[in-house]
């Protein structure tokens, strides 16, 4: 791949913890990798005064163990320049800074501002970079990328959308989700348009359900007064899952081009079947909250004890919701979607549950199970595909057996895996906004998930508990069709599923 042309990254909140836990460690790979642009600069803005070698040494504390010639290297590229966000004299000095900069490192005018900053902050720093210029592309590209949450509800959406657009076109504006960079999402697209085994049986013929988890061992940590604004379904449904839905049941693309496949995604969004009815989501959303419980001799705390958090809380940490899309391809078709904190495991997978074959040839004269066609795509942790498909045992007669065939990412290449940071911003510096979402998807997101926020805030909207380390309320489990079906419930391994269980 060539390496991005010359221009200069701007971010705001650099004095904050994603830019020394993530932005910084990300540049600094792709630094070492020579994927950045030859001439390239990083100023750091925020309301702390730095000097530009103080803010170098504390934005690489997280870069210790790297080689220290690389890291000394790397620090030239970075530079501060104290910003109060709303005084726009500040921004005429970050101009300057910018010009000043560019000038002395013989960089073209090109230039990204990254908002890390509080949500508060989304609409008043592009308007102020707009009311000194430093939104205008004459010859050049000005782009802004801007972290979730892209609203709290349908409304507040609509208005931070209008605010952005009102000071920079939509296709310089890119809204990050990290999610949609891991290599594994990625590869969901060549899975499915690469090869022919798959992509004539995906569709409602031969496919009984989608089933999507995304699960965190870990509770709010110190995070409960900042959670208990938010919850499951804010923090992870409305964004991560969704754009992850969007992906897997995608018509193909006329072209491997960023408008192309954003369009296709729109399209699953708009064919989402809305809830119409308190009765209907009460059917088939479920919402909980972890309680205290004791898990290897330790007592773990309920939600409602963690610091920060309302003692009456009805946040939810735990959200599963049954869908249809209502199209030819997905007719009947009920797509799962769950996420989760305080459950057993760190995952995040999705599974394709094929359809049984429709005779049960091989049971011998017993009643055996029927085997249960699964294909999983492991996004995290143990990266991979699996694939579970019935074999004939050893031995006299047809009696079946499930087996697996997998495949890992980390031995397609000896190539590291690059984080999911990494390979956003190196696509942002190239101007390739895939894997970025796009205002209208965001709202057609928010459209589907109203009903169910309005229906949460009655109070007779049921939440359940459910133990700390357990799958979630057992609720939950009624949502899938069939009597003998239930959720696929992963392991931290992929590998040697229904072996054995590594949490």
């Amino acid at each position: 791949m060539n390496r991005p042309i010359s221009q200069a990254l701007i971010i705001f909140g650099a004095s904050g913890d994603l830019t020394k836990r993530k932005l910084i460690p990300s540049l600094y790979k792709l630094f070492i990798q020579k994927s950045l642009p030859e001439n390239f600069i990083l100023i750091g803005a925020s309301r702390t005064v730095f000097t530009d070698e103080q803010f170098r040494t504390k934005s690489t504390e997280f870069l210790q163990e790297e080689d220290q010639n690389s890291i000394e290297e790397f620090k030239k590229i970075i530079h501060y320049q104290p910003v109060q966000p709303d005084n726009i004299e500040d921004y005429q000095k970050l101009k300057g800074r910018i010009d000043t900069l560019c000038e002395k490192k013989n960089i073209e005018k090109n230039l990204i501002f990254y908002l890390s900053t509080p949500p508060a902050l989304y609409t008043i720093i592009p308007k102020n970079l707009a009311e000194v210029g430093l939104n205008k592309e004459e010859g050049h590209f000005s782009r802004l990328i801007v972290e979730k949450p892209f609203g709290t509800d349908l409304e507040s959406a609509l208005k931070l959308n209008q605010e952005l657009l009102s000071n920079f076109e939509e296709h310089q504006i890119y809204r990050i989700d990290h999610y949609l960079g891991k290599e594994t999402v990625q590869n969901l697209l060549v899975l499915r348009f690469a090869n022919a085994i798959f992509e004539p049986i995906w569709n409602r013929n031969f496919i009984e359900r989608v089933e999507i988890t995304s699960a965190e061992s870990l509770g709010v940590e110190k995070r409960g007064g900042y959670y208990d604004k938010s919850g499951a379904l804010r923090d992870m449904i409305q964004n991560h899952l969704l754009q992850l839905v969007g992906l897997l049941a995608m018509e193909p693309p006329v072209e491997v081009e960023a408008d192309a496949i954003r369009n296709e995604t729109l399209k699953v969004f708009k064919a989402f079947a809305p809830f119409t009815s308190d009765e209907q989501i009460k059917n088939n959303v479920v919402r909980g909250q972890y309680i205290s419980s004791r898990i290897k001799n330790e007592e773990i705390k309920g939600y409602r004890q963690e610091e920060g958090v309302d003692e009456n809380s009805r946040t939810e940490t735990f959200a599963a919701i049954k869908f249809y899309i209502n199209n030819w391809r997905w007719s009947n078709v009920p797509f799962y979607i769950r996420t989760g904190k305080k459950l057993p495991t760190r995952v995040s997978e999705m599974v394709i549950h094929f359809k049984n074959s429709p005779h049960h040839l091989f049971s011998g004269g017993k009643e055996l199970p029927q085997i249960n066609n699964q294909l999983i795509i492991r996004i995290q942790p143990d990266e991979g595909i699996l694939m579970k498909f019935g074999m004939k045992e050893p031995g006299s007669g047809f009696v079946t057996k499930p087996v697996n065939m997998n495949f890992h990412y980390n031995t397609l290449s000896e190539k590291e895996l690059p984080s999911a940071y990494q390979r956003l911003l190196l696509d942002c510096m190239i101007g390739d906004a895939t894997l970025y979402a796009r205002g209208d998807s965001v709202i057609e997101a928010w459209k589907f998930v109203k009903p169910i926020q309005e229906y949460w805030k009655k109070s007779d909207a049921p939440i359940f508990g459910y133990p700390a380390g357990t799958w979630g309320p057992h609720e939950a489990d009624n949502l899938i069709e069939g009597d003998e079906q239930t959720w696929r419930y992963p392991c931290k391994n992929l590998s040697n599923d229904g072996y054995y269980c590594e949490l």
